[in-house]
């Protein structure tokens, strides 16, 4: 006869495993909510702006991984943004920032499944915020967006459950994916400038097939977000 406990003993196993997930029907409203939050004004803003700034956090790491120096960044309210920097590889760094957003995006999904650590998740992000700006953050604008962004990161952690937390972390991600989707499509109404543009003077690749691929990788992050809740069904 089979051993009691190693036929059971796997089963003790699955609720940390899948503490954190959402079932599936929560996923569809958690994005759905996530997709009405882009779209409502004022409300939607910071969640711009958090896009904005990991897409040029991305641009900043990709320069300094790359053998260059960082200025600064600068954030506009309108969610644009840009990051001056000098040396490193052009390609690289111009391709980096739409790609970083979607996969900070999905980092901050993946973070949002481990509920004994949200806290530091939560305080991890806000400590992110506070040293980018310290170190690369100039002007008042900026400054004042990421004092923001920070507020928004680190004040959730006033609250008691963790529940609460890792459901909005989850929807925080999915809003940043869903903006790292979204964004690159303005480009293909930009004439010579932008991303794509700076990355097609330098390869041979035209700039409308940038923009293809950071929604193919914007979309695959969905796509894993969705795979790692349904892998645990």
């Amino acid at each position: 006869m089979p051993d009691k406990a190693s036929v059971s003993s796997p089963s003790r196993f699955v609720p940390h495993l899948t503490a954190g997930l959402p079932s599936r029907g929560l996923f569809i409203i958690e994005l759905m909510l996530a997709l009405l939050i882009t779209r409502i004004p004022y409300i939607s803003v910071p969640f711009k702006w958090l896009e904005s700034y990991f897409h040029e956090l991305s641009h900043g790491i990709a320069t300094v991984l790359s053998g260059g120096i960082v200025s600064h960044i600068q954030l506009f309210p309108n969610g644009a943004g840009l990051c001056f920097s000098q040396g490193g590889s052009t390609i690289m760094i111009g391709f980096a920032g739409y790609f970083g957003a979607a996969c900070w995006g999905y980092i901050i999904y993946l973070l949002a499944t481990w509920p004994r650590g949200i806290r530091v998740s939560f305080a991890f992000l806000g400590a992110l915020v506070v040293f980018s700006g310290v170190l690369w953050g100039r002007d008042l604008l900026t400054m004042a967006i990421l004092v923001v962004l920070t507020i928004v990161l680190l004040l959730p952690l006033k609250l008691s459950k963790n529940k609460i937390l890792t459901q909005f972390l989850r929807i925080i991600g999915l809003v940043i994916m869903l903006n790292a989707l979204a964004s690159p499509t303005v480009l293909l109404g930009l004439d010579g400038q932008g991303d794509a543009v700076l990355l097609a003077q330098h390869s041979w690749i035209p700039a409308w097939i940038w923009v293809g691929i950071w929604l193919f990788c914007s979309a695959c992050a969905l796509f894993f977000a969705w795979r790692r809740i349904d892998s645990a069904q």
